[in-house]
């Protein structure tokens, strides 16, 4: 049986087509360790806000953060890398705003009794030069 021979057009389209599907296949793989990532840091991130009171204190974006992370955890699992890092990256943002405001919240609390104290320490000398 004779051999056949490609034509070089045949060979170029072969060739460009492996390369395609070694670059997808590069593409993918390099999405999913930046998304897989995003999430573990997303995940972090909202374990800080709950250690640091944001569900009482700013259960809004706590609540915004679990949903996000949630839907990135999901994504990751369709492999749909690009959503699951950019839902990711969102969840990272409002648990660290979850963060800062429980940490306002906090602050605020703590000078409102120091004004409260001082308040009553000033009461306390006025009394006692009054007399």
């Amino acid at each position: 049986m004779p051999k056949q021979s490609m034509n070089p057009l045949q060979v170029l389209l072969r060739v460009g087509a492996a390369a395609a599907v070694l670059s997808l296949a590069a593409c993918a793989s390099e999405e999913r360790t930046p998304a897989t990532a995003a999430v573990a840091v997303s995940h972090n991130a909202v374990d800080n806000a709950i250690s640091a009171g944001a569900p009482e204190l700013a259960p809004q974006e706590i609540n915004a953060a679990r949903d996000k992370m949630m839907r990135a955890n999901q994504a990751l699992a369709a492999k749909d890398y690009k959503l699951a890092r950019e839902l990711a990256v969102q969840a990272q943002a409002d648990a660290k705003l979850a963060q800062s405001k429980a940490a306002s919240a906090k602050a605020t609390a703590a000078a409102d009794a120091l004004n409260q104290d001082l308040r009553v320490l000033r009461q306390e000398v006025d009394r006692a030069n009054s007399q």
